[in-house]
């Protein structure tokens, strides 16, 4: 896997880069300081996987900037990272196809969850930076999520903490073949298919 990170702020790209390491470490990582970089790196590779953009870089206005970026490399997945959190802005760019966007203001733990989950396919807004309209379309009831058992609350709060199936046996005091039957039952409730995604849709809807 290859991914571009793109920022103006080089101690910004050296940390996301050092935490990217962890996410995915097979993947190959490179770093553009403008849009110019940006378009010379997609026109001499085409396969950068995924591209982390923060849109605000000064040299080229970021809507023409997103639009060309679709157009010069469809395949590419773009995650936005800004420290903007204006629900209009967030919208149009969820528009030109992005898909992620993450506010330079999330805690960790949300930046690795959304960054996994868009790496691994999915896409993620932060609910709370959108409309009440499309707050409520992202509610426990529009997805169908079922209520979760005691159980399945416990292993989901042990899983956003990164901890592993035998980590979570150990601390509900269970077999690990217990642990995946919660699991695999809390992957239905939510309406997903790993891990990663059921901590997303999770807060998303306010369980955790």
């Amino acid at each position: 896997m290859k991914i571009l990170i793109a920022d103006d702020h080089a101690l910004f790209r050296d940390g996301l880069a050092l935490r990217l390491e962890e996410i995915a470490p097979d993947a190959v990582i490179s770093q553009a300081s403008s849009y110019a970089q940006v378009f010379k790196i997609l026109n001499a590779e085409s396969d950068i996987d995924v591209l982390i953009l923060d849109v605000e870089m000064p040299d080229m206005p970021w809507l023409e900037s997103l639009k060309q970026i679709r157009l010069s490399a469809p395949h590419t997945k773009v995650i936005v990272i800004s420290a903007s959190e204006d629900s209009r802005t967030i919208r149009t760019i969820l528009a030109t196809g992005a898909k992620g966007y993450i506010p330079k203001r999330s805690e960790i733990k949300v930046l690795n969850n959304a960054l996994k989950l868009v790496i691994e396919g999915g896409s993620y807004v932060p609910p709370d930076l959108l409309d009440n309209t499309t707050q409520n379309n992202l509610s426990g009831r529009a997805l169908g999520v079922k209520t979760l058992t005691n159980r399945q609350s416990q292993v989901l709060d042990l899983i956003a903490q990164g901890k592993s199936n035998k980590q979570i046996a150990y601390d509900m005091g269970v077999s690990e073949s217990t642990v995946k039957l919660h699991i695999n039952a809390l992957l239905r409730s939510l309406h997903v298919n790993n891990r990663t995604q059921a901590v997303i849709t999770a807060q998303k809807i306010g369980l955790i």
